[in-house]
């Protein structure tokens, strides 16, 4: 697995911050499927985010379900709904 240039992880960290929590879990998720063999591992260091989160975020990406662009979270984990 080739390593991105240090210009091009200082625009996936900047885009990865602007993001809502669902869709950095996917964006995650895509970039580690792109590089196969030790991309989550390496995609979770540089973004700073859990391995757990972006296997979750290719479970989801595969999964057949409709993606929900709505809800970040579900209802009453987080917070008082």
């Amino acid at each position: 697995m080739d390593a991105y240039s240090p210009e091009i992880e200082r625009m996936m960290k900047r885009l990865y911050r602007s993001l809502r929590e669902n869709d950095r879990r996917r964006y995650a998720a895509i970039e580690a499927t792109k590089l196969g063999h030790g991309g989550v591992d390496y995609i979770a260091r540089l973004l700073g985010c859990d391995p757990k989160t972006i296997r979750q975020g290719v479970t989801e990406l595969e999964g057949g379900d409709e993606l929900d662009a709505q809800r970040i979270r579900k209802k009453g984990v987080g917070g008082s709904e």
